[in-house]
């Protein structure tokens, strides 16, 4: 199946492709499907609930192309700072840059936050909402992935992006900056919730 995936981030469409391509579905992203990047776009993330911003851009996204569309949102969740930075993971800093400056400033922000806490304080998960939308109109279809972990007092590897550094997965017993990628769809939110899509998609 042909799908578009309604991203711009490089660390999110690498992922997507390498989950989707291995099961055998085409991926496309915005730039290739002839959508240019509008400040429009800026306004599709703005909930507190990660279904309700990966709905936003499925459907904005769909209308644009006509495409079976898929659109995620995902963050990081920390337990003893209310679930935050959640939905607002990637804006969490309030940086400005390019993509790894916004990285930084967040797991600067992160650490801050979380300065000698010990480690049953800082358990943490990932958690990522994928929605498909077949056509516009069309009754999204939800699928869910979460992993769990905890936040290092240093970043450990330099794979991922995000805060991957910083999650130590419990499953894996590294950072996601140290796992492979392989390693990482394998556990990871994302890949989880790409697996449930598949699983529909047949």
């Amino acid at each position: 199946m042909r799908l578009l995936a309604a991203t711009r981030s490089a660390g999110k469409q690498r992922e997507i492709r390498r989950v989707l391509e291995a099961a055998g579905h085409e991926v496309i992203f915005p730039d290739r499907a002839g959508v240019p990047e509008t400040q429009e776009e800026d306004r599709l993330e703005l909930s507190d609930s990660f279904e309700t911003n990966a709905r936003t851009k499925a459907e904005y996204f769909s209308r644009k192309t006509w495409l079976p569309t898929i659109a995620d949102d995902s963050g990081l969740e920390v337990l003893v700072l209310g679930g935050a930075p959640g939905a607002r993971s990637k804006r969490w800093a309030g940086a400005t840059g390019s993509p790894s400056e916004i990285d930084a400033a967040n797991n600067a922000e992160l650490l801050r936050r979380l300065a000698g806490a010990a480690a049953e304080r800082r358990r943490a998960r990932y958690r990522c909402v994928l929605v498909l939308i077949r056509r516009p109109g069309a009754v999204p279809e939800i699928f869910q992935g979460v992993c769990e972990g905890s936040i290092l007092e240093t970043p450990r590897g330099t794979g991922g992006f995000g805060y991957d550094p910083l999650f130590l997965s419990l499953e894996l017993g590294k950072s996601f900056g140290e796992a492979t990628p392989e390693e990482k769809d394998s556990v990871s939110h994302r890949g989880r919730a790409l697996q449930a899509l598949i699983a529909k998609l047949g």
